[in-house]
């Protein structure tokens, strides 16, 4: 089984964030919130905030922020229109049938791009898209019981990753695992 990490892996980018621009085009009020989502992004890629505390300081900004969604489905749908050509182009060439997308991005925003791609299992955080209420957030070593739930005697064959520090519990579960950074993909075990 091969499993990937989705963002700056499978999508050049960090979904999450462009999802947050998404809306500031929406509702431009968001724009306040710039500063604090750039913080937490880059504070999250250099290993520096911890599950915990991520989900308490941002989950009643998202919880919020929800509350003015009218129909986060059709919005997925759209923001896939738009950001389909940040899918990287080696991922075709490595696709598996068995393929498992273990990801830090809500499950509900990835379903979309997921079954455009033709991946059919995806592991990520958990999240009510009517509410925003988050009942898990899958990062760092949470990403681990995360996919023992969904596979529990499965094998990870090859894990993807962009962030050795941040994945370092998936890597240590694969055989072999490999760093993406923009075209280049180095084996680091």
């Amino acid at each position: 089984m091969n499993v990937y990490d989705f963002d700056d892996t499978i999508y050049d980018g960090e979904s999450v964030l462009d999802f947050f621009f998404y809306y500031l085009k929406k509702t431009p009020y968001l724009v306040r919130y710039v500063p604090k989502v750039l913080y937490a992004i880059t504070k999250y890629k250099l290993g520096k905030v911890t599950v915990e505390q991520a989900l308490s300081t941002y989950a009643p900004f998202i919880e919020d922020y929800f509350k003015n969604i009218d129909d986060f489905e059709a919005d997925c749908v759209d923001f896939w229109d738009r950001h389909m050509h940040k899918i990287r182009p080696f991922y075709k060439e490595l696709q598996q049938p068995d393929d498992v997308v273990v990801t830090a991005s809500p499950e509900a925003s990835m379903a979309v791009i997921c079954e455009r791609l033709g991946i059919k299992h995806c592991v990520g955080s958990l999240l009510d898209p009517k509410t925003g209420k988050i009942s898990r957030l899958c990062m760092r070593s949470k990403k681990v019981p995360a996919f023992l739930e969904a596979f529990p005697d499965a094998e990870i064959d090859n894990f993807y990753t962009d962030s050795e520090k941040n994945d370092r519990p998936l890597i240590d579960m694969a055989k072999h695992a490999f760093i993406v950074k923009g075209k280049k993909i180095v084996q680091i075990k």
